[in-house]
């Protein structure tokens, strides 16, 4: 058993991961942008109303924390968004507001979670094998694209960083899964669902280890390239 903290866990992998934690008995607190609504009869902590894009809102988070007098044991960012984009129709606010969320916010957001992790703490980022530079063989989906490359070399910063105190980080990739988020993509992919991404994301958590640290992996467990 273990305190989990997860970030951008309204619906979707977020949702899915905190439930399957509480079911197998981990102490769960989850991060949500709007009322936690999805957690109602749950034990499951809940700190409402965090926009990972606002400093205001992390720091409540963090004070959130602060008052539960908690020890975090394994940190998985969720929060993400997904704009289309194609080059000759680029809409500039949409690329900040990419990289705002993408980017920016999981930095953000463990940085305000420092104070709460240990030796022995995992951080996981969900961010996406879109982001990988050598795995680009398209094009396109500038705005995302650049977010999550950004949002990969955030991880690894914080890898260099974190390892040094004892907290293993990593980049994780969920797969093509069916949520709001991929709502409306083109293409014909093999969707999985959320519980299925879930399942994949837990196990490698589980099996994070500082000398498995500053790895990119996909939830099935291959590891990717940046």
């Amino acid at each position: 058993m273990g305190c989990y903290l997860i970030i951008g866990a309204d619906r979707g992998i977020g949702l899915s991961i905190s439930k399957m934690l509480a079911s197998r008995r981990d102490d769960v607190i989850s991060v949500c942008m709007n009322d936690g609504e999805a957690y109602a009869g749950t034990k499951i902590k809940v700190i409402p109303d965090i926009d990972v894009t606002s400093e205001r809102a992390v720091a409540n988070m963090a004070g959130a924390l602060r008052q539960m007098e908690t020890r975090i044991d394994v940190v998985i960012h969720v929060a993400g968004v997904l704009g289309l984009d194609e080059l000759g129709k680029i809409d500039y606010a949409d690329v900040r507001r990419q990289f705002e969320i993408n980017t920016i916010g999981p930095l953000r957001t463990v940085e305000a979670v420092l104070p709460f992790l240990s030796k022995g703490s995992k951080v996981g980022v969900i961010t996406s094998r879109v982001g990988s530079l050598s795995d680009n063989g398209s094009g396109g989906m500038y705005a995302y694209r650049v977010s999550k490359a950004g949002a990969n070399m955030v991880v690894l910063n914080l890898h260099h960083d974190l390892s040094k105190e004892g907290v293993a980080v990593c980049a994780l990739h969920p797969g093509a899964v069916a949520t709001d988020l991929t709502k409306g993509f083109p293409g014909a992919y093999n969707y999985i669902t959320p519980d299925e991404a879930a399942t994949g994301l837990i196990a490698r958590m589980d099996e994070l280890t500082l000398e498995s640290s500053g790895g990119f992996w996909h939830a099935n467990g291959t590891k990717l390239n940046w």
